[in-house]
């Protein structure tokens, strides 16, 4: 006979030891600073982290630690304009996300966000998952056919990357403005989209060379956020057409040989750790980008410090496989080629356009068709609606690596003007990089770094 086992018990030590936040704006006077501290599971950093993301504030500098059962974090964090989190909504958000009352330590999958796009609401949608080899003119295609096909669509994301895209899209049925589940309607969706992203590869069939794919899935059985899914479309879908996430043979990222990311993978032994050494251009979701990779390929970041040095961000991450085990020199090398392909993607050149305006059905097949005609290259996007009212947001770059001649930008801005308000922008280093200066209050220094390997070193001595 078995013993009794009180199926309350296993969560009691969540209830009593349930997370706490602490949003600080006295300690530094130009960041906040974010403490989070709570028991330890697998994967909370990147739920932490999925919280930041969502509001798109830059972390510039962290110190994460999660030894012994139990997890502590503090984040230094500043928002887009380079500001202190000062806003109530927002500091409600983080306080209800990570706090007490917060899905910090329940099981997997079940801190599900539900019908909604990082923090707008889109009411009932089906998402489309698409992946394949990129061209010019093929974001056109796709939104051409999803218009044809009398599908709204209410939100998207899009990456590229060495010459493959990802891409995310969240529609419904235009007459009904309900979810699109009818079989049948699914199914020539999907064989239509399907077909504009094999046309490049060349095939004919389902598996065509091309790595081409289209997928429905149901919106309540994603759970997962926008940006990781993105992240593991690309990664698979590199490891499925290269072999073994190398890309072996494709395009240096964007910004040239002299902008590609330095990884490193150095061995712990008195300690057992691999330690994972970033160092690339600082932008918001960088530390993101990192743990999202690392903990999709099933490995446990136990501790991190995060710094800035001169619009440069420094990372320093000591990582075990899920067995407790260091890893060995092959994974090491397919973590640093998977790095520096996560850290690439969210890179951007040229220009961006935010064209706002009312939503209609084919807007963005409009709007990109444009683009394409002026032989434009789309390299993300961020398409949202919210209250009727479209928010398209497109980085844009010249196919041939020159940069956009301003006629062409007169051009568009007249094309765009007669039915949406067209914002043109140049790619810069963000308000909240450039913004920083190289000392923070509280005395400590930014262009300083703390690093775990000294402490193990002193601890030793």
């Amino acid at each position: 006979m078995l013993p009794y086992f009180d199926p309350d018990y296993e969560n009691f030590n969540q209830r009593i030891n349930s997370p706490r936040v602490c949003i600080d704006n006295t300690t530094c006077t130009d960041c906040t600073l974010v403490k989070v501290d709570s028991m330890n599971k697998n994967g909370i950093l990147l739920e932490v982290l999925q919280v930041m993301s969502y509001l798109d504030l830059h972390i510039f500098k962290a110190y994460i630690t999660s030894d012994g059962g139990w997890f502590m974090d503090v984040f230094h964090v500043v928002d887009k304009q380079g500001q202190k989190i000062t806003d109530a909504k927002t500091i409600k958000y983080i306080e209800e996300a990570l706090g007490p009352e917060s899905n910090l330590l329940c099981p997997k999958g079940s801190n599900s966000h539900g019908r909604s796009v990082g923090l707008h609401s889109i009411g009932d949608h089906t998402a489309i998952e698409l992946k394949g080899p990129d061209r010019t003119g093929l974001l056109s295609e796709i939104f051409a056919v999803l218009a044809d096909l009398q599908c709204n669509v209410l939100a998207a994301e899009v990456w590229t990357h060495r010459m493959r895209v990802a891409c995310i899209v969240y529609v419904n049925d235009v007459a009904t403005g309900q979810a699109i589940d009818d079989p049948g309607r699914v199914s020539t969706i999907e064989n239509r989209l399907r077909h504009v992203l094999r046309v490049y590869g060349g095939g004919g069939g389902n598996d065509d060379g091309s790595g081409a794919h289209a997928n429905f899935t149901d919106a309540s059985s994603t759970p997962h956020h926008l940006d990781r899914r993105l992240h593991q479309l690309m990664h698979a879908d590199v490891d499925a057409v290269h072999g073994d996430g190398a890309g072996a043979g494709a395009p240096v990222a964007a910004g040239g040989e002299g902008d590609r990311p330095e990884v490193t993978v150095e061995q712990c032994e008195e300690k057992s750790y691999s330690v994972v050494n970033v160092k690339c251009k600082d932008r918001s979701k960088l530390l993101f980008d990192i743990v999202c990779t690392l903990t999709d390929m099933e490995y446990v970041v136990f501790h991190a410090a995060v710094s800035s040095e001169a619009n440069y961000g420094i990372q320093e991450l000591y990582i075990r496989r899920k067995d407790g085990k260091t890893l060995l020199k092959d994974e090491a090398e397919k973590v640093v080629r998977c790095l520096e392909a996560a850290i690439s993607r969210r890179v951007s050149e040229g220009f961006t356009l935010e064209v706002c305006g009312r939503d209609r059905v084919g807007l963005l097949s409009d709007v990109t068709r444009v683009l394409r005609e002026h032989g434009l290259t789309v390299s993300r996007a961020d398409v949202t609606t919210a209250g009727g009212q479209a928010t398209n947001v497109f980085y844009v770059r010249d196919p041939s690596g020159q940069p956009v001649d301003m006629k062409t930008v007169e051009g568009l801005r007249g094309q765009f003007g007669q039915t949406a308000m067209l914002n043109v922008k140049n790619v810069s280093v963000p308000a909240a990089v450039a913004r920083a200066p190289e000392t923070r209050s509280g005395g400590m220094v930014r262009s300083s770094f703390f690093s775990f390997g000294s402490l193990f070193a002193k601890l030793r001595a």
